[in-house]
């Protein structure tokens, strides 16, 4: 029942999701999974330089984000903070400097179930959320097993360009009648 909730993973696009600053190359597209196997340990992501992580995570969708669960180790690698920014594709470090739309203080979890709520009236319209882990607890790289991400998806809505031709004035050669015959009308 608590699994169907976290199931936002599915509605990620796995082609375009990005993490920066991680040790192993496609480590952290591992950590959205179903809530089931929130609890295998041997898929994770690992900071490389620091222990900053950045993910850029495009949705097939529209998405209303409820909440989120970072799981980590019971340890200083364990993510301290959580910044959140939306409708930001391609964001670098460098964009990290901007307000974000939410931040949180996050504890340890090792089990995953911590839930972060989200002002649902900031994420209401996600196509795009990036997350960012500034700090941890101390270690001098951040390891991450599990990100849930909690809401509503509905689908996309694809805007055609139309091309359309309007006429300031008719022509009269497009509208050519057969025969005109006059009609008189007698008001007695």
């Amino acid at each position: 029942e608590r699994g169907a909730a976290w199931a936002l993973y599915l509605r990620i696009d796995r082609q375009r999701l990005q993490c920066l600053n991680e040790r192993r190359e496609g480590s952290g597209a591992t950590v959205f999974r179903p809530w089931e196997e929130r609890g295998d340990r041997s898929q994770f992501v690992e900071s490389d330089d620091d222990e900053e992580l950045l993910f850029n995570i495009p949705f097939t969708g529209s998405v209303k984000l409820k909440g989120v669960i970072v799981m980590g180790e019971d340890d200083g690698t364990h993510p301290a903070e959580m910044r959140l920014f939306r409708n930001i594709p391609h964001m670098s470090f460098d964009d990290t400097a901007k307000e974000p739309e939410q931040s949180f203080s996050l504890s340890r979890d090792p089990l995953g179930e911590l839930e972060y709520p989200t002002k649902i009236a900031r994420f209401s319209n996600v196509y795009h959320l990036s997350m960012h882990f500034p700090k941890n607890f101390g270690a001098e790289t951040t390891k991450i097993f599990y990100i849930g991400l909690k809401g509503e998806w509905t689908e996309a809505h694809r805007h055609e360009v139309t091309i359309c031709n309007y006429e300031a004035s008719a022509n009269p050669a497009d509208h050519k009648l057969e025969q005109i015959t006059p009609q008189t009308h007698f008001i007695s």
